[in-house]
């Protein structure tokens, strides 16, 4: 059996569930920071491997999240065992808490950490905590819902914090832990780091990069519909089927396709938050890293 180096856990996630999951050869592990894309590359895995812009069923159930404790763990291993083509599988998790199968593809999707922070700000507020925590077993919150800071002033407090990366994996410190461990392991052949800046300047590009590495053969007549159907706007019209929601835990499954932007972290902070960030990430992070993260250059 294959065993992880590390485990995570939350309130609603538990890697621990991947150990002994029976992988099949060619699956795909879609391992993202929240906010960073995942829904966008499940959508691009689906594309991929169906052939279709037409799903035969809500992305969520084609890709589930396998680590969230929301759903039975042999809920999830028996719709997946039941999957006939090749399975694309979401987590959270780093990949040092993941089963490694060299007969698996792994994928993680960066995002700069600033333009992820304010769509977990945002994120945030959209979530239904009483229903949260009704699925998860977790005392309902008492009285009316904390006031929030505005986003300009939110996001210096989310970089200056010190979190434990293997526990706050949104921290900052979580971000840059995930992100380090999957660039470390770049070289592997059944390793594939896809930079969202990339998917938003060059998604017909990186479709097809992915498809060959893979090993997915899509006919050419298909390719300019299945890239329209991967693009923001297109997935934002059709959030009822792909917003990762099926048991009504989002307040607005449209807004959590809310703009897909880059460069809005950045422009919230002012030149003093911007050198704190930055001595930060360089603390966090390897040089070479942190330079494609940033596109500096």
């Amino acid at each position: 059996m294959l065993t992880p180096a590390h485990r995570y856990r939350s309130d609603d996630e538990d890697s621990g569930r991947w150990t002994g999951f029976p992988f099949r050869d060619g699956d795909i592990v879609i391992s993202t920071r929240s906010k960073s894309g995942t829904t966008w590359m499940q959508m691009i895995c689906a594309l991929l491997v169906l052939g279709t812009p037409e799903l035969p069923a809500p992305l969520t159930q084609l890709s589930p999240w396998l680590d969230w404790l929301v759903e039975p763990k042999d809920e999830v291993y028996r719709r997946l065992a039941a999957q006939p083509h090749r399975r694309f599988i979401k987590t959270h998790t780093p990949l040092d808490g993941v089963p490694l199968d060299p007969r698996v593809h792994y994928v993680v999707v960066a995002r700069h950490p600033l333009d992820m922070a304010v769509s977990l700000y945002h994120q945030a507020g959209n979530l239904d905590r009483v229903r949260l925590a009704e699925l998860t077993g977790q005392p309902a919150p008492a009285g009316p819902p904390r006031a929030r800071l505005p986003v300009r002033q939110w996001l210096p407090s989310w970089v200056d914090r010190e979190a434990d990366p293997r526990t706050e994996l949104d921290s900052l410190a979580g971000v840059l832990w995930h992100l380090s461990d999957a660039w470390a392991r770049r070289h592997e052949p059944n390793v594939e780091l896809v930079h969202y800046d990339d998917l938003r300047a060059d998604l017909g590009g990186q479709m097809r990069r992915l498809a060959d590495r893979w090993g997915l053969t899509v006919p050419a007549e298909r390719w300019p519909e299945l890239v329209e159907a991967a693009t923001f706007g297109r997935m934002q019209e059709r959030a009822d089927q792909l917003a990762p929601d099926t048991l009504g835990v989002l307040r607005d499954r449209r807004a959590f396709f809310r703009q897909g932007g880059s460069g809005q972290g950045r422009d919230l902070l002012d030149p003093a938050g911007q050198a704190r960030y930055r001595a930060r990430t360089a603390a966090l992070a390897p040089p070479d890293l942190l330079a494609w993260l940033h596109r500096d250059g």
